[in-house]
């Protein structure tokens, strides 16, 4: 038993006098670091490229295939997540939003905030409709958190900076 306490006593003294590998993860997995930032309910959440397998509302926030990303010309990006029950509940506290509130999207290295000009509800159909004839929007969209069967939809315009 003595010997054993050696042993760990030598492993330790071994292991803080010379480097240890330690496990690095490549900012690949979440694509650049891309982000949702919304300050005022404290959210900041890191999100895949469109086309990642992980890219799924069922691991993380999800940006939706119909989406334009921010760097384009006339830009739509519709992102949804689960509320409710649970770890991947993300957006749990979209309800606490109002009109003129900023939404940030960290994307490709650069900023792009937006202000919120529309929350409303609409029943659950596996779609929402939104006015795809204003440019550069955000749309934020969950199930209601008090709503059986309704949706929550955030929508926003980017602001000019």
């Amino acid at each position: 038993m003595f010997i054993n306490k050696i042993k760990i006593i030598i492993m330790i003294l071994f292991l803080l006098n010379n480097k240890v590998p330690t496990k690095i993860i490549s900012n690949k997995k979440r694509d650049n670091n891309n982000y949702l930032i919304i300050e005022k309910i404290n959210f900041k959440q890191p999100f895949y490229n469109i086309n990642n397998e992980n890219n799924t509302i069922e691991k993380n926030i999800e940006i939706l295939q119909e989406s334009i990303m921010p760097d384009k010309d006339n830009s739509i990006v519709f992102i949804a997540a689960h509320s409710g029950e649970g770890k991947i509940a993300y957006f749990n506290h979209l309800i606490d939003l109002d009109i003129n509130d900023e939404l940030i999207l960290y994307y490709k290295n650069n900023y792009y905030k937006y202000n919120i000009i529309e929350k409303y509800e609409e029943k659950k159909y596996g779609y929402i409709d939104v006015d795809k004839t204003i440019e550069d929007q955000l749309v934020l969209t969950t199930c209601h958190p008090y709503k059986k069967n309704k949706q929550l939809v955030i929508n926003a315009i980017k602001k000019e900076i």
